[in-house]
């Protein structure tokens, strides 16, 4: 890691004055038109609008090239102390030679790289022309009559206010574009010093520092090497004799695996004859009880029968069995049926004797009330 010098450095006001120089006299001239100093007309708002454009240029003077090298150059020394450390801790040896692989260049960038800000200057030459448009627009803005006279004399005054205040109101525009001019001349400046401090650090410590080309014609020379010891490699481990000895084992191998393969051939005819012998005796005794074999099979057919004419009557059986419960079914329930109107008829011939007494006992009274009478 980097140490960045904390060594304090030496005021560079000289650098940033001369940035400064040319727009503070462009600054200074319109203070002087403004107290009629000089024969221009400058009104308040345009000279606050280019003061304050002015105040921004001076914020950024610092992040300019040119104020930067005045830095880098203040620094050297201290620079110079860290750089050949850095060179000591990442120096390579190869074939008797020692250098360092440090980039110059990328050294200098991690060092140098808190002096200022690289985004402000990148936008600096833009910002300028583009507050100095917005200014004199604002100044065209504040400088606009109202256009309320009512005769031609006070139209021309208004007019005349209007053109004026257009004409101070370019110093704005003027006054930034001058400023972006002045912002990359001495940018351009700076950067080609730091360029060139970078060059003769490059040469001077360029014996200290391993190139680009030799380092891969190192990577080349070694994979070079690499590729011969492999191949050495392989040819002792793969010579000859090796080679004649390996054959030779095959070979004996091979032999005795067809010797073998022979020897179970061999086994296997013999023991398919013992096999062929044995068949042709079983086929005589089988010849021999041939007719049992035919008397068991007509036993068989018969046992077949009777089991056939046993499974017709058990499904007789079944049937019978299903007709009778069924008829058992129908009686029970003409049966029931007859219950039921039996006792519908009893019912019935309960009511009419009911009614039949009635009747009687509804008579016999009728009876008494006429022999009362």
């Amino acid at each position: 890691m980097l140490q960045l010098d904390k060594q304090k450095t030496p005021s560079c006001i000289s650098h940033s004055f001369i940035i400064l120089l040319i727009p503070f006299l462009f600054l200074l001239g319109l203070v002087l038109a403004y107290f009629h100093l000089l024969p221009l007309k400058v009104e308040t708002h345009t000279l606050i609008i280019v003061t304050f454009i002015f105040i921004i240029f001076v914020f950024f003077v610092r992040h300019n090239a040119n104020y930067a090298v005045c830095h880098m150059k203040s620094t050297f020394s201290s620079m110079e102390g860290v750089l050949q450390s850095e060179l000591r801790a990442n120096a390579l040896t190869i074939m008797g030679k020692t250098k360092s692989t440090l980039h110059v260049h990328e050294f200098i960038s991690e060092y140098y790289k808190d002096i200022r800000n690289d985004n402000f200057a990148r936008v600096a030459p833009s910002v300028f022309p583009m507050l100095g448009i917005l200014g004199t627009f604002m100044a065209i803005a504040l400088s606009m009559p109202d256009f309320s006279a009512k005769d031609t004399s006070g139209l021309d005054h208004e007019i005349s206010l209007l053109l004026s205040g257009i004409g101070t109101a370019f110093y704005a525009s003027i006054y930034g574009i001058l400023l972006s001019l002045i912002w990359t001349y001495f940018e351009k400046r700076g950067m080609t010093k730091v360029e060139k401090n970078i060059y003769d650090l490059e040469k001077l410590y360029g014996s200290r520092i391993w190139k680009k080309s030799e380092l891969i014609k190192h990577e080349h020379t070694q994979s070079e090497l690499k590729d011969q010891m492999i191949v050495e490699t392989l040819k002792e481990t793969f010579n000859m004799d090796f080679i004649k000895e390996l054959n030779e084992q095959y070979l004996k191998n091979f032999t005795t695996i067809i010797h073998d393969t022979n020897s179970s051939f061999t086994n296997l005819t013999l023991h398919m004859q013992e096999v062929s012998a044995d068949l042709r005796e079983t086929l005589s005794t089988l010849q021999s009880k041939k007719e049992g074999v035919n008397t068991l099979a007509v036993m068989q057919e018969n046992i077949e029968g009777f089991n056939s004419n046993a499974v017709n009557l058990q499904k007789s059986m079944e049937r019978f069995d299903t007709t009778v419960e069924h008829t058992f079914d129908q009686i029970d329930e003409e049966l029931g049926k007859s219950v039921e109107k039996l006792t519908t008829f009893a019912r019935i011939v309960s009511e009419q004797n009911q009614l039949i007494l009635k009747s009687m006992a509804t008579l016999k009274q009728q009876e008494k009330e006429s022999k009362a009478q």
